[in-house]
Formats: C-alpha cells, sequence, structure tokens
C-alpha cells in the first residue's frame, strides 16, 4: 500500500492556499520550510507519535530517591525531539519576531500551515503548541515591560535561548465551563502575589516552563469579574519547584502525548498579566486563538483519515476487485473528499480573518470581528464533528484492520474524540452564538456577509440551494429573537449549524470558477449538504466526478506499492 511520504508535497489544496494567502516573498521562504517539514511530520514525527503512544506516554515522577517531592514528568526521547524541531521551526516564535533572513515578522498563516501538517500526525503534541501560542499572545498583549522581559523571549524561543512551554490553567473541580466559580486565590505577601489552590485538568502540566493562570485577588467580585491573569514560572531561577506539585496525571482516552495533570499551587509566586479582574477578557481572546488551533488540528485528522482510507481502497481487493472500484466506495470517497477540501478552504479562510483582527494590521472595522468571533465558533463545532466521522469513515473503509492498533486510524479517532469537548464543546458554542446574536446582532452581520458574496458570485454553479438556506437562517433567527430562553437554546446548535453550511457553500462556489475540477467539486458538495435526505440520486455526480475529484495518479502510485 502507497505510503503518504510528505503531508505537504501531496496535497495540492494546501499548496494553494499558501500560495493564496502569503505574500510573495514570504512565500517562497515558506514553500522550502513547509515541504521539509511536510516530510518530517510523515516520517520522523509520525514515528515517534506511534511511540508515544503506545509505550512513550508521559509519566509523573512524584518523588526523587530521597522521598522528596519533584513533581516531574517524564517523557521519552523521541518526543523531545520533536519539540525541538517543531518549535525551531518558528511554529510560535514567528508569530512574535523576525523571521532570518526576512527580517520581517511571520504571521498566524502560516503557523497554522504548520499546524496543520503537525495535526495529521501527532495532534496530541499540537495541544502543547497551542497552549504555548496562547501564552505567548497573553505576554505580548498584556504583560508589562519587566514580566514580558522575563519570560516572552523563552516562550517565543527558536533555539537561541531556552524554550519555555506555555499553559493555560483554567478549570477547576466545582467550574469546569463555569469558570466564574473558580477559587484559586491570588494573595500579596511579601512584596509578590501567591497562588493557593488547585487546577483539577492542567495541560502541558510539568513540560511548560510558565503558565497562564486566572485567580482571584482576594477580596475581588464574585463571578468571572473578580478573575485576574498571572503569569506562574514552573521553577525558580535555582530549578526548585515554585510552590507547585502535580497531584496526578490524567488518564486519557486520547492525545496522550500531552501531559494532563490535577495541579495544586502552595504558594506559588505569581506575576500579574494586564489589570487586575480583567483576566476573563484576555483569556477569551486567548481562548479564540486555541479554538481556532482546535479547528486545525480537526481538518488535519481529516486530511490524514481521508488519506489512509483513500490509499486502502486503491490497495485493497474484495471479491475480485480493489475497494475503490465499488460504486458505494466511490461515493465515499468522493464526499470525504469534497468536505474535507471546502472545509479546509473555509477554515483558513477564517485563519486570514482571524489574522487581520488578532495582529491589528490591517483596519478591522467592528463586523470583521463580530464575524470573526462567529466563524471560529462554528468552524470550531463544524470541523470537530466532521474529524470523528472522517475516522469512523476510514476505520470501516479498513474493516478490522481499521481497528487494530498496528494502522493510525485508531489512534486517530480517540485523539479525534478530544477536540470536540476543548476549547468548547457543542452546547457551549452554541451558547456563544446566541450571546454574538443578542450582544452584536451577529446573525445581521453573518446574513449581509452570504448576501453580498451572493451578489457578486461570477459561478456557473446555481446557488438556489444557498439562497434557500439562506432564507430558513432568516425565518430561524426572527423566530427565536422573539422568544423566550429556552427556545432559543433549544435552537443555538442548529443555527451554528446552518451557519456553517452556509459559510462553506459560500467558500465552494467561490472556487469553483479557477478549474473544472473545482466546479465539480462545488456541485457536489452543495448536493451532499442541502438534499442529503433525498432518497434517489439518479445523477450519482460522486460516482461521476470520481476520476478527477480523487483518483488522479493514485491508482498507478498504489498499483506500483502494492
Amino acid at each position: 500500500m502507497k505510503k503518504i511520504d510528505n503531508f505537504y508535497s501531496e496535497d495540492k489544496v494546501v499548496q494553494e492556499i499558501a500560495k493564496e494567502y502569503l505574500s510573495a516573498e514570504f512565500h517562497q521562504w515558506a514553500e522550502k520550510e513547509l515541504m521539509e517539514f511536510g516530510e518530517s511530520c510523515a516520517n520522523n514525527i509520525d514515528e515517534r507519535a506511534v511511540h508515544t503512544d503506545r509505550e512513550g506516554q508521559p509519566r509523573l515522577i512524584k518523588y526523587n530517591r530521597f522521598g522528596e517531592e519533584v513533581s516531574e514528568v517524564w517523557v521519552n526521547e523521541g518526543y523531545k525531539k520533536t519539540v525541538e524541531e517543531t518549535y525551531n521551526r518558528g511554529i510560535v516564535g514567528y508569530v512574535h519576531k523576525n523571521i532570518p533572513g526576512l527580517n520581517k515578522k511571520g504571521n498566524y498563516m502560516y503557523s497554522y500551515l504548520q499546524g496543520y501538517l503537525l495535526s495529521q500526525t501527532e495532534p496530541g503534541f499540537y495541544c502543547p503548541v497551542t497552549l504555548t501560542m496562547a501564552t505567548a499572545y497573553l505576554l505580548d498583549h498584556y504583560a508589562d515591560e519587566d514580566v514580558k522581559a522575563k519570560f516572552l523571549p523563552h516562550v517565543i524561543s527558536t533555539g537561541e535561548t531556552e524554550l519555555f512551554e506555555g499553559a493555560t490553567f483554567l478549570t477547576e473541580r466545582q467550574g469546569g465551563s463555569d469558570v466564574g466559580a473558580n477559587v484559586v486565590m491570588a494573595k500579596y505577601e511579601n512584596g509578590t502575589y501567591q497562588l493557593y489552590g488547585e487546577k483539577y485538568f492542567a495541560s502541558n502540566a510539568g513540560m511548560c516552563g510558565v503558565a497562564m493562570v486566572l485567580a482571584r485577588i482576594e477580596e475581588s467580585a464574585p463571578g468571572t469579574k473578580g478573575l485576574s491573569l498571572f503569569a506562574v514560572p514552573w521553577r525558580n531561577e535555582d530549578s526548585s519547584l515554585n510552590g507547585i506539585k502535580i497531584r496526578r496525571l490524567k488518564d486519557k482516552l486520547g492525545v496522550r502525548a500531552v501531559p494532563s495533570g490535577e495541579v495544586e499551587f502552595e504558594g506559588a509566586k505569581a506575576y500579574l498579566v494586564g489589570e487586575a479582574s480583567k483576566g476573563i477578557y484576555y483569556m477569551m481572546e486567548a481562548l479564540n486563538l486555541s479554538r481556532v488551533c482546535n479547528a486545525i488540528a480537526s481538518i488535519g485528522i481529516m486530511r490524514r483519515a481521508y488519506m489512509e482510507a483513500k490509499n486502502y481502497a486503491f490497495h485493497r481487493e474484495a471479491f475480485g476487485k480493489r475497494l475503490y472500484e465499488y460504486p458505494m466506495v466511490k461515493d465515499t470517497l468522493v464526499k470525504l473528499a469534497v468536505k474535507h477540501e471546502v472545509e479546509t478552504k473555509a477554515t483558513f479562510k477564517l485563519v486570514h480573518i482571524f489574522d487581520q483582527v488578532m495582529r491589528k494590521e490591517a483596519l478591522s472595522t467592528e463586523k470583521d470581528m463580530v464575524l470573526n468571533r462567529l466563524l471560529i465558533a462554528i468552524l470550531k463545532k463544524e470541523s470537530a464533528e466532521q474529524a470523528i466521522h472522517f475516522c469512523h469513515e476510514a476505520i470501516e473503509m479498513h474493516g478490522g484492520n481499521g481497528y487494530i492498533e498496528d494502522f493510525v486510524m485508531a489512534r486517530l479517532l480517540r485523539d479525534a474524540q478530544v477536540l470536540t469537548v476543548w476549547e468548547g464543546t457543542a452546547n457551549i458554542l452554541g451558547l456563544e452564538v446566541l450571546r454574538l446574536m443578542q450582544k452584536y446582532q451577529a446573525h445581521q452581520v453573518f446574513i449581509d456577509y452570504i448576501e453580498e458574496k451572493l451578489l457578486n458570485n461570477a459561478s456557473s454553479v446555481s446557488t438556489d440551494l444557498i439562497k434557500n438556506g439562506l432564507e430558513e437562517l432568516k425565518r430561524m433567527t426572527a423566530y427565536i429573537s422573539q422568544s423566550d430562553e429556552a427556545v432559543q437554546t433549544f435552537h443555538s446548535k442548529k443555527i451554528a449549524k446552518l451557519m456553517a453550511d452556509l459559510f462553506e457553500s459560500i467558500i465552494a462556489i467561490e472556487y469553483a470558477e479557477k478549474s473544472e475540477r473545482n466546479r465539480k467539486v462545488a456541485e457536489v458538495f452543495l448536493e451532499m449538504t442541502w438534499l442529503q435526505f433525498t432518497r434517489i440520486d439518479h445523477d450519482m455526480k460522486s460516482v461521476q466526478y470520481f476520476d478527477e475529484i480523487v483518483k488522479g495518479t493514485v491508482e498507478k502510485d498504489s498499483l506500483s506499492h502494492a
């Protein structure tokens, strides 16, 4: 069976995205970097990921040989190599500092292109990268100069100084998604803040050099309004623990590469970041960044699952034929290819908007900011759910082999499952959509955006299905705006799904005129999205268009490797 040799060179769609959104000079430099990283992700990093998941999972060393509390986390040597390679390539650092040789900063687009490649092999490790990205953002934008100088150079290190991975500790046992219930206390003692209490789900515990922690300064207001943000180093300058203990590491279903633990603060020295009692606002900005990372991880898993399913279908014989020769298999592969392609383009369109809003390099209006937050919520939800669906389809394509740990699909499914939970479940994201509707009239901003795109559409593909969907959205949002809270929350996830379908449909037709293949992709996408409950498919376009959308040169390559 054909092996995936390079996650970048074999992905024409993401190559086109890189060329579209990166400036010419930047793209010329980035193309070589992404090609090298794509090869490493498909080979060395992938091999290390298998070892980490099966035999080399992080382990807590609670005590040293003298019985002293050390709360160290052991990781295998391959994991350390992945840490070194990934951060030295600037996945975090080049968002905040100049790239050698270019004398200009990178951007989130480049970082997320790297994250997309990394997530195809090690979505578990992309979690610490995400946390480090969030930490860098918070320090760069809100820390005072002394705190920034103390930590930021280490967090954005690309090899020139000691790396401090980051972490964001929000979750407490009694709170969960209800962050306002948090009780970790920050006391001002001897000229510094010291933290007391516990965080119940702290990812990258023991591996981070500095954690961004929400805590409540004594006598602060209750709820989220009383929370402040602190930078907390894991160790003191003499390498001793900074009043921090790890009670235990979580035994998780998947993403086993990232150590997630229960962390206790016993007078940990902490540095206030930004203004007191504004921590929740700062952290919510970082949360949006993490939600984009979550969507990137999802489309990365979708891509790997699709590629594994496709390669297996071209290799495996059943009843005298290769699997791909059967119409039902063609239907599955085409629909996976089309959904992934459109959702990838939609997600990187979001990244482009996100880049402008977060980096403030372009004049962003309030509508841009509202659209940005809305798209983050709906695409995070949609892509996470699709990652699980893609893994399911790929496992089914493999049959019994898909359920065996010797193949990658079992690990991908375990890793994909957390993406519907991390950074907000579907219910939380539905509530986010409602809040944006109520506070900023986000539904009207979205409707205006879709109508403008339809008005300027130059595609030959019919937009009738999109227009029908838009009318449905108008009716639904008008109805719930006049309804009580129960009716609104009941419909919130349905609205989010409808918006995701509309946005991705617009993306599909925008690319349709670039090639005949893109037109066929758009046709299939619109029909599978809006006519999914049609019982009889007379045209069977997914079978008609199989050769152009999926097949390409795969048959010849697969047969030569069989």
